[in-house]
């Protein structure tokens, strides 16, 4: 066996028996998840976790409103189209819990840049494009993956329901200066079933080395 096989073994799970997670496997997921590298250690994450069934339910409704506020922006296909991903933006309403991961203030070169007020906005735009602050969740989240398949619970990645961050904020009252929700993962026991990664792309397509 691979000695990698803990990250193969990491696969999406939408759908969890009623098992209850106790505190202790979700703070040894979180501490896991806060071991992950940060640009300048600055470690600006914000992880909020829901038991709260009602909560849940509530974050679901938001989230199905905001999709039909938002569809009636768009073009009738596209309309369709965002329509028909709120099932999929709403897995999280079978789990018993749900993790909320913000991303907070992370100072960059571009703020620098914008401050002095020389260079154009377009031209800044090139040096926001890295997104360090963004980068230090994504790795946090990926740990916190990681974490709980080794523990033998299910997880999968989200960020479709974060155009409801606003009112998903307001409803757990979460108000951090600086902060904003980005992506979110319900946590669970999986339910019975086959549940196996999708294809990757080969190593050849993606995949450069300059020797």
């Amino acid at each position: 066996m691979s000695q990698l096989q803990f990250i193969y073994n990491r696969v999406s799970i939408r759908a969890f028996k009623d098992d209850v997670i106790p505190n202790a496997d979700i703070e040894e997921i979180i501490k896991a998840a806060t071991y992950a590298p940060s640009g300048k250690n600055q470690q600006n994450w914000h992880f909020v976790v829901i038991k709260n069934r009602e909560i849940i339910a509530n974050i679901v409704k938001a989230v199905q409103e905001k999709n039909a506020e938002l569809a009636e922006y768009l073009s009738e296909n596209k309309q369709k189209a965002l329509r028909g991903m709120v099932n999929y933006h709403t897995v999280f309403k079978g789990a018993p819990v749900l993790v909320l991961a913000y991303a907070g203030p992370y100072p960059t070169v571009a703020d620098d840049l914008t401050e002095a007020g020389i260079m154009k906005s377009e031209d800044i735009a090139y040096f926001r494009q890295a997104n360090p602050g963004a980068q230090n969740v994504a790795a946090a989240m990926e740990n916190l993956l990681l974490a709980a398949a080794a523990l033998g619970y299910g997880t999968c990645w989200m960020t479709g329901p974060t155009y409801a961050a606003a009112e998903i904020s307001r409803l757990i009252g979460f108000d951090k200066p600086g902060y904003y929700l980005a992506a979110m993962s319900p946590l669970g026991v999986p339910a019975e079933g086959k549940y196996a990664n999708p294809p990757r792309k080969s190593l050849a397509e993606i995949l450069t080395i300059l020797d």
